[in-house]
């Protein structure tokens, strides 16, 4: 019985101890992260579009 205790007290401690290391983030950063993302995105794809052009001119 006292086993069980122990795990059920030890699940209890390191739950909460990694539930309460996570990182949070305010509305503005969460922003930030988006608008970071959709650049990036945009960016890639502005990249893809280039090599396409590239290609079929190169091909000419």
């Amino acid at each position: 019985m006292k086993k069980l205790a122990y795990i059920f007290m030890f699940a209890f401690v390191t739950t909460t101890a990694l539930s309460s290391c996570r990182e949070d983030k305010s509305a503005g950063e969460k922003m930030e992260d988006g608008i970071e993302e959709v650049g990036d995105g945009i960016e890639e794809g502005a990249e893809e579009i280039k090599d396409e052009v590239d290609d079929a001119v190169d091909d000419n």
